[in-house]
């Protein structure tokens, strides 16, 4: 398995740290509304490499923390009139809300900044300690010209990097690129007692505090959104490192942006999209099969138009697997594989290699996706209602197992649904069979409103969900 690791700007195998085990940090969001379009694929993306670390027979071990005391937080805490504990709490629920609707796997562990502050104001003494820091009024700094490895991630040189987003202006700065470990209180605000006043921790500090706490002074695998990489993610290697005098992350991983109808998010703009909205709109499948359809490294567009043709698509796909499953429904099957079914499997056996071939060259997803279609295509040729339970089944399982880390695939119809089809089928054909046809017809129209579309073959009525 190869990752294109940020740091080194190549591909390189994966080897973790501890065999069949991987320790892996996601950045994870600032909990004062809910999260966009943009953020749901960094979310859905990293979510589909853990699963997919998993599916790959490797233990994960998945941080994703929650900054909870941020400016941005206070401010919207102070216009709502709510605590900014509540605040946080309502807004971690809200995020669970939609991350489950995505099918994104819960962490292993979600740890909230404001549950790290003493070992937060630990690791900032133990930089202290190393001469790495300075303090002007109460706001500690980190001394980045102290980190000769400094711009290693960006690959930019210290003296050519320039304050810029995210970054605070401070004319108290040594430099413009140092940054703040921890804030002085301001009236109003959460603060903690530290060896420096009262205060609240710098944004950057907590994720490698958390990652250390939970994970250890070296991981495996660092990841977030592109526009991490500087200055959040440089920080944090600089911090890191220039404590533990030791690697922080092997690897560094970083998925592109969305841009909307070929612009790019704004609200000011009126293209801005919740992950919500769009959940309301369109099913998780759709989002997840149209977001990974293309590369992670690669900047995708999202448009409405685009969505519905990732509709079409996984419909398509569930057409095939729908009709398979109606195919292994016959109680007549023959036992055993015939020796034509027997190159059938092993064809599909080659279509799971090379799935496996393309998602282990960093976790490429598109190409992955496009061996899953040429597979339904080669199911739509190569089996029908007389093919035997084993291989349908084989091949409905592979269907499944290879879409589960895409996050496609996984629906099945529900007993008590097939049940209430299956009946209104019965009472349609015999209405057909008494030429009552205003009958037929209008049990055909209530199953479409139920997304329910009937098909009249020769073997009988197959029937497939639409929405």
């Amino acid at each position: 398995m190869k990752i294109y690791n940020t740091l080194t700007r190549q591909k390189e195998e994966f080897i973790p740290i501890d065999e069949g085990k991987v320790k892996m940090y996601v950045c994870g969001p600032t909990v004062y509304d809910l999260f966009h379009i943009g953020n749901a694929r960094t979310f859905v993306i990293f979510d589909t490499v853990r699963k997919y670390l998993e599916y790959r027979g490797y233990e994960v071990t998945y941080v994703q923390n929650f900054t909870d005391v941020d400016d941005k937080m206070i401010k919207k805490s102070e216009e709502a009139n709510i605590p900014i504990k509540d605040f946080g709490d309502k807004y971690i629920m809200e995020y669970y809300n939609d991350a489950d609707r995505l099918n994104i796997k819960r962490a292993t562990y979600n740890p909230r900044a404001t549950e790290y502050i003493k070992e937060i104001i630990e690791f900032i003494s133990d930089l202290e300690n190393k001469g790495l820091t300075y303090e002007v009024d109460g706001d500690v700094y980190f001394e980045t010209q102290k980190f000769s490895k400094y711009g290693k991630l960006s690959g930019q040189n210290l003296d050519d990097l320039k304050s810029g987003s995210r970054i605070e202006i401070d004319k108290r700065k040594k430099h413009p690129i140092d940054f703040v470990l921890w804030k002085s209180a301001k009236a109003n605000e959460p603060s903690w007692k530290s060896p420096w006043g009262m205060g609240r921790p710098g944004w950057h500090i907590e994720c490698s505090c958390m990652a250390s706490n939970l994970l250890g002074e070296t991981i495996d695998i660092h990841a977030g959104g592109t526009d991490l990489i500087f200055p959040h993610h440089e920080n944090e290697i600089a911090q890191s490192e220039a404590r533990s005098e030791k690697e922080f992350a092997n690897y560094w991983m970083h998925g592109a942006f969305i841009n909307v109808d070929n612009k790019k998010m704004s609200k000011s703009v009126g293209n801005f999209y919740t992950a919500r909205e769009i959940l309301d709109m369109y099913d998780v499948e759709t989002i997840r099969l149209f977001m990974l359809s293309g590369h992670y490294r690669t900047q995708i567009n999202f448009s409405l138009d685009l969505l519905d043709s990732s509709k079409a698509s996984l419909e398509r796909m569930y057409n095939t697997l729908d009709r398979l499953e109606d195919y292994r429904r016959d109680k007549n099957k023959k036992d055993g594989l015939s020796d034509q079914e027997i190159k059938v499997k092993e064809k599909l056996l080659e279509y799971k290699n090379r799935y496996i071939e393309e998602m282990d060259n960093d976790f490429n997803t598109a190409d992955g996706i496009s061996v899953i279609f040429e597979m339904i295509r080669f199911l739509n040729t190569s089996l029908d209602v007389s093919s035997s339970y084993e291989i349908l089944s084989f091949s409905i399982d592979l269907l499944r197992e290879l879409g589960y880390p895409i996050g496609i695939l996984q629906k099945e119809k529900t007993s008590a649904l097939e049940e209430e089809i299956e009946n209104l089928i019965i009472k349609r054909d015999k209405a057909r069979e008494n030429k009552d046809f205003k009958e037929s017809d209008r049990i055909r129209d209530l199953l479409k409103e139920k997304g329910i579309v009937l098909e009249d073959t020769a073997k009988g009525t197959r029937w497939k969900i639409i929405k």
